[in-house]
């Protein structure tokens, strides 16, 4: 999806480290936001569902290496749901674009899971990519966090994003080359290459 540049005032800071739920998209991902909010004193436990990450090669693989990142950085990590294929193909809601339906499901999934953890604050690692769209981030966010009765925490991390991949890679994790969806591998210059990769993992 395009960048979206516009940058939302960010949400009052607590005066003292927080109890952080932190969704997270991938291992990529999370290297900066993880080691900042570690690096001010805040408590994290990480949460990883996303439905929208297909196919299944590809969920695993992701997951995997979130594994990795979480281990090394002696994190809790909370794993469920599995890719939900079809209600991405088939997204054809007027109303609201395909994007802002894969925020709205992680996030209120998130939510949830921090009310059930009794974690008074969530956010997630969507917020550290400068192709997702902040403002509809921040609202599904929100939303959720108030059907939920927790905070959702708004920061924008986007400046560190290329510090966060460098960390990635320096940490042997494996970046993927497009955002997540079936669909969105069309938009990606690997294309090719991703499907590729998809069948041979599905072979073995």
């Amino acid at each position: 999806m395009n960048s979206n540049h516009v940058n939302p005032e960010p949400g009052p800071l607590p005066d003292q480290p927080m109890q952080l739920l932190v969704h997270a998209c991938c291992g990529p991902c999370l290297e900066y936001p993880a080691r900042l909010l570690q690096g001010e004193g805040h408590q994290l436990t990480i949460y990883a569902y996303n439905p929208n990450i297909q196919p299944e090669v590809e969920h695993e693989r992701r997951l995997a290496a979130l594994r990795q990142l979480t281990d090394q950085l002696d994190l809790t990590l909370f794993a469920e749901g599995e890719p939900q294929t079809q209600q991405w193909l088939e997204h054809e809601n007027i109303t609201e674009s395909r994007c802002h339906m894969c925020y709205r499901v992680r996030l209120e999934a998130a939510a949830r899971k921090a009310r059930d953890l009794e974690i008074p604050f969530f956010t997630t690692t969507l917020l550290v990519s400068p192709y997702q769209d902040q403002t509809l981030i921040r609202e599904a966010g929100e939303e959720a966090a108030s059907r939920y009765g927790v905070t959702f925490y708004f920061r924008d991390f986007r400046d560190g994003y290329r510090e966060g991949q460098a960390m990635a890679r320096e940490d042997g994790l494996y970046r993927q080359k497009y955002c997540g969806c079936l669909p969105s591998i069309d938009q990606s210059r690997f294309a090719e290459r991703i499907r590729r990769e998809h069948a041979e993992l599905s072979a073995r």
